[in-house]
């Protein structure tokens, strides 16, 4: 069975711990991804124009005999309306806000991508695919005794990741905001972070929850919330993840 160190806040190494059994669990890209991908069509939200969008409008077709083009045209002039093919008409087939987008996967499935991802994270090669940065020689998962998740302070949680060699990571997705491409940076979201590392903390009202939030890239998630979503944003295994002792032990008794 594999060992970790366990980190001080000031980086010291302070003693080994045995991984738990789930990460040694078969690494099953192709589970991993289909898990994601559903998880992510699961989050959709019903989208579509609103109905009778672009017809509405007192419109008619002038008939042949005029050498003109048999389109509905406006009651009060000559501009072609409605159609599909004209200028501010509807929209052809637009998507239906009826339309299921939701994907459905087995439980077992589920619950072996988790567990495939998990694995993922203590295996530095494909964690350096992802683009991850960490000094070298840090063992994974990288694990920091449990005085962090009392840290509530944004720098103090900044100080205690750098003393372990993590920082760079961070450094990493600040450098990486771009403006999105696209509309959404009309409606709300103008920029795209990458994804730096997961803190997984062991209790829900832990002080570092509010301390880590405002670092780029980084999310806070709890031992028993753990999906592949998290473990392996867009489907790519080997995120860079940090745990607490206490979230690494109820991770064992998974």
């Amino acid at each position: 069975m594999s060992k970790v160190n366990v980190y001080s806040l000031s980086g010291e190494v302070l003693r080994t711990e045995a991984l738990p059994k789930a990460f040694s669990t078969q690494f099953r890209p192709d589970v991993i991804h289909r898990a994601v991908v559903a998880e992510e069509a699961n989050k959709r939200q019903p989208y579509g124009p609103k109905p009778g969008a672009g017809a509405r409008h007192s419109v008619s077709t002038w008939g042949k005999g005029r050498g003109v083009a048999r389109v509905q045209r406006l009651a009060q002039g000559a501009k072609a309306a409605e159609s599909p093919n004209n200028v501010g008409g509807r929209r052809a087939h637009p998507p239906r806000v009826e339309r299921d987008w939701s994907k459905k996967v087995n439980r077992k499935e589920k619950a072996l991508a988790k567990m495939s991802a998990l694995a993922a994270t203590a295996d530095a090669e494909k964690v350096r695919a992802r683009g991850h940065r960490f000094k070298e020689g840090l063992t994974l998962p990288v694990v920091i005794e449990d005085r962090l998740e009392g840290i509530e302070s944004t720098t103090d949680v900044l100080a205690a990741l750098r003393n372990v060699g993590v920082s760079d990571d961070i450094a990493r997705a600040k450098d990486g905001i771009r403006i999105r491409a696209g509309r959404g940076k009309m409606r709300g979201r103008p920029y795209r972070m990458p994804r730096s590392l997961l803190l997984v903390v062991s209790v829900h009202d832990a002080a570092v929850v509010k301390g880590a939030r405002n670092l780029p890239g980084v999310e806070v998630a709890y031992a028993d919330r753990l999906n592949p979503g998290l473990l392996a944003p867009g489907g790519m295994p080997g995120r860079l993840t940090v745990f607490t002792e206490s979230a690494l032990r109820k991770i064992g008794e998974w």
